[in-house]
């Protein structure tokens, strides 16, 4: 089985987005460095009720470039617009996949359904790097419908695995990536184990959303720490001491240099003056049809 690097514990305490979701970060580039590339960064909104109101909570209008973002949603509901014209709503199991690309402005907020009605919202996003010769590709958006997300079921019926990107047992995820990459939702029924095969030289970082697990028969990782391992060395391997939610992750490096602005990364300073100059003299297009 493969080392465990490190298991580290979210930095506390958590943080809010724009007025619509409480996140911690569990991981990012600047605390792991290589060791997470293809990936930047993971927030995670766990489970918060809200009230109905009038007001649509959320992130207003906002800008990237040079990557990627990831949004899966377990419960409550998300409206996405962007600068393309692309735009949806997404509910429970749903996620979706925006390709910053070349430069998006776009906006995340409450459903007005969710925001109506209240309730529970977790979520959860992932920022996705893109190689030097993607980071002006054209902007893209994917919406992910639970609908099509593979369901494959653990040996034995000791849980599931929803493939929304990559492979697994045969059942491919629908999301179009950059890299070669893995992103599944794994439940692990409590008191069983799931045993996974990933490619070598992968970087793999697992999130435990809801825990305690135990690792490789010998490690231990609590709700909202992330779990490091080496990247070969044969399978990782989960017991749930209770019924456990894990967001894994598998890509392979880019072996680049980030440099990060805020909402930016590119790969070098002037890159990123670059990008900020285009944002401010409105190179990122406009965001006109109502909010979805």
């Amino acid at each position: 089985m493969r080392k465990i690097i490190g298991v580290y514990p979210a930095p506390e305490p958590a943080h809010w987005v724009g007025d619509g979701f409480q996140v911690r970060t569990l991981f990012s580039h600047h605390s792991h460095g290589g060791s997470a590339s293809p990936f930047l960064l993971l927030d995670y909104a766990e489970p918060m009720e809200f009230l109905p109101a009038s007001h649509r909570r959320g992130v207003g209008v906002h800008p990237h470039r040079g990557f990627e973002t990831v949004t899966i949603v377990y419960d409550g509901g998300v409206a996405h617009r962007d600068s393309t014209g692309a735009g949806g709503v997404i509910g429970p199991g749903d996620a979706q996949w925006m390709t910053a690309g070349a430069g998006i402005l776009h906006e995340e907020l409450h459903s007005e359904a969710f925001s109506r009605s209240g309730g529970r919202l977790e979520m959860a996003q992932l920022w996705v790097n893109l190689p030097a010769r993607l980071k002006m590709t054209s902007p893209r958006y994917q919406t992910l419908h639970d609908a099509d997300i593979p369901r494959v079921d653990l040996e034995g019926e000791r849980g599931l695995v929803r493939v929304i990107a990559g492979e697994y047992a045969g059942a491919v995820g629908p999301a179009q990536t950059a890299t070669p990459m893995n992103v599944w939702d794994v439940r692990i029924d409590e008191g069983e184990t799931g045993a996974f095969s990933l490619p070598e030289g992968d970087n793999i970082l697992v999130a435990v959303l809801n825990g305690p697990v135990v690792v490789n028969g010998e490690g231990h990782a609590r709700a909202g720490e992330t779990i490091v391992f080496e990247r070969y060395g044969g399978e990782v391997a989960f017991t749930a001491q209770a019924a456990a939610k894990l967001l894994l992750l598998s890509g392979a490096p880019i072996d680049e240099p980030v440099a990060q602005e805020g909402p930016f990364v590119m790969n070098t300073r002037d890159e990123l003056r670059q990008a900020i100059d285009d944002y401010r003299s409105g190179r990122f297009g406009a965001i006109t049809p109502p909010a979805g």
